[in-house]
């Protein structure tokens, strides 16, 4: 009897590992936004490149993606400069910052990427981050702004 109801267990467990696959979605790799100007010590740039990616194609307005960019840009144009000051006298007095004058510009990209996901880009199934990577020329490593794609989640419905 025991062996009966194994051989029932193991259909049912393959019917729903046939289910689960069923439903995978195939996402496509994030865009990556590089930086386009002079990059700091710890690996921001001072602004990011303003050209519409052909991966946004039918999902954002070019308009609408420029429009965040620039506001991305106009944070690193206000908070960079400080930072600068803020390192050099880390480094004067204690001969390093760890990375902690770079935390504010941090804290403020997150801060707007945030409130950009949420009014604009989370509906469109699209969430902006900033992401720490290696560059393709050399092995140090540089933030990028990652554009990534919500999967649409299926919706359950029971018959």
């Amino acid at each position: 009897m025991m062996a009966d109801f194994d051989a029932i267990y193991e259909e049912q467990e393959l019917s729903e590992e046939n289910l689960e696959e069923a439903h995978v979605q195939m996402v496509p790799d994030p865009i990556v936004i590089r930086g386009a100007g002079n990059m700091t010590v710890f690996g921001l740039s001072n602004r990011f490149n303003v050209q519409f990616p052909a991966g946004l194609v039918s999902r954002v307005a070019p308009e609408e993606f420029k429009a965040t960019v620039l506001r991305i840009n106009a944070v690193l144009k206000k908070t960079l400069p400080v930072n600068v000051k803020w390192l050099f006298c880390g480094c004067v007095c204690c001969c390093c910052t760890l990375g902690c004058s770079l935390w504010p510009t941090q804290h403020t990209l997150n801060k707007l990427l945030e409130w950009e996901n949420s009014h604009l880009y989370h509906k469109l199934g699209l969430h902006w981050r900033l992401s720490k990577q290696q560059c393709d020329s050399n092995s140090m490593m540089e933030y990028v702004l990652l554009i990534e794609f919500i999967p649409k989640t299926p919706i359950y419905r029971p018959d």
